[in-house]
């Protein structure tokens, strides 16, 4: 945690399902903790978002880090306090995937709710001094729904515990990730399936069945693993597979960081994280052709580890926490200088260097 003795602000959470090292946190969420069931229902009170994280007092702050993919940007900082938004993304089912996540009539019936809480998405950014994203993708989406530029501040991989193991690499390729449709490990699946090659997929998920029925002799599910057995599986396999469309992706950072080439789908973060031709190979098109296309160029070319981890160096944890924290540092400085407020946002509340999250 960058900032152990910041309060961190979100929506609602559930203490239980805190990892052990995170129940000593001050966690305070807003006061839709206190309904019942939201816990489990915390998506039907999606339009209460705004208003929430509005009410939220973040007095007695200089600096609100909002690390936001919906409302938390939607908090009121004091005169002069500065509102640093971490954007993992603007809402995505408000701005570019609206017709994936409502289809057909039940988008016709929500269309005005959609219009409501992208206006008061709209609202909530500009109540936002500074925006940084997690990637040139990310940079591009904020500026295409708020108008607005964003520093680059690529989220954190721990390097250290993805490492080469100086062996020559084994004769299958990997995919690790969650088993869900937008992920498309269908492709590598047909892909592997198609050229005979042994394939290792990591992971759970609601896809696992249509998955495994779709796979030949040449594919191997293991379900869940240890970070220390896929740490192994990434520094022994011949490359790593990534066939969908991400924001950023840390598996591929986490893959290069034990010195293995990524076979990517070239758009989204990976397009950012991989360079193509020197530490894996991007394909263009989300196709069985394309991706079988890219591993056999892959295996033409004899890529360099040591390569493949300086490039993973890039987005190490210590870079993340110096950019992060040269980005609180130039917002402390400007919170000297009085920002005047519309009438419509002069009202109480701030920040000092805290975190406030979404959930």
């Amino acid at each position: 945690m960058l900032y152990p003795a910041a309060p961190i602000f979100t929506s609602v959470f559930e203490p239980s399902r805190l990892p052990l090292e995170m129940r000593a946190w001050d966690v305070r969420p807003t006061a839709l903790q206190r309904l019942p069931l939201v816990r489990h229902y915390s998506r039907a009170l999606l339009p209460l978002m705004p208003r929430a994280f509005d009410r939220l007092n973040v007095r007695d702050y200089d600096v609100v880090i909002t690390v936001s993919s919906a409302f938390s940007k939607n908090v009121r900082t004091e005169v002069g306090a500065r509102n640093l938004c971490y954007c993992l993304t603007p809402p995505r089912y408000l701005w570019d995937l609206a017709s994936q996540y409502l289809g057909g009539a039940t988008r016709t019936l929500a269309s005005p709710a959609i219009a409501w809480l992208r206006a008061a998405d709209r609202r909530a950014a500009d109540r936002v001094n500074d925006f940084l994203a997690i990637s040139e993708t990310v940079a591009d989406r904020v500026h295409r729904a708020y108008g607005r530029t964003a520093s680059i501040v690529f989220p954190p991989v721990d390097t250290d515990r993805v490492r080469p193991n100086d062996r020559p690499a084994e004769d299958f390729y990997l995919v690790v990730s969650r088993l869900v449709a937008y992920k498309r490990i269908d492709l590598a699946i047909d892909a592997c399936n198609r050229l005979g090659r042994k394939l290792v997929v990591v992971g759970v998920g609601p896809e696992r069945g249509r998955l495994e029925r779709r796979a030949g002799p040449t594919i191997r599910f293991t379900g869940a693993l240890s970070d220390a057995e896929i740490a192994d599986l990434y520094a022994r396999c011949r490359g790593f597979v990534f066939p969908g469309l991400e924001d950023f992706g840390i598996t591929p950072v986490e893959a290069q960081a034990a010195g293995r080439p990524v076979i990517s789908f070239g758009q989204g973060g990976a397009a950012e994280t991989v360079v193509d031709g020197m530490t894996g190979i991007h394909f263009h098109v989300q196709s069985v052709d394309a991706l079988a296309d890219a591993i056999e160029r892959s295996e033409r070319i004899d890529f360099d580890p040591a390569r493949c981890r300086e490039n993973a160096m890039r987005f190490d944890s210590a870079v993340f926490r110096e950019r992060m924290d040269a980005a609180v540092t130039r917002g402390v400085q400007a919170t000297t200088v009085i920002q005047p407020l519309s009438a419509a946002e002069s009202r109480e509340d701030s920040s000092k260097s805290l975190q406030s999250q979404s959930s």
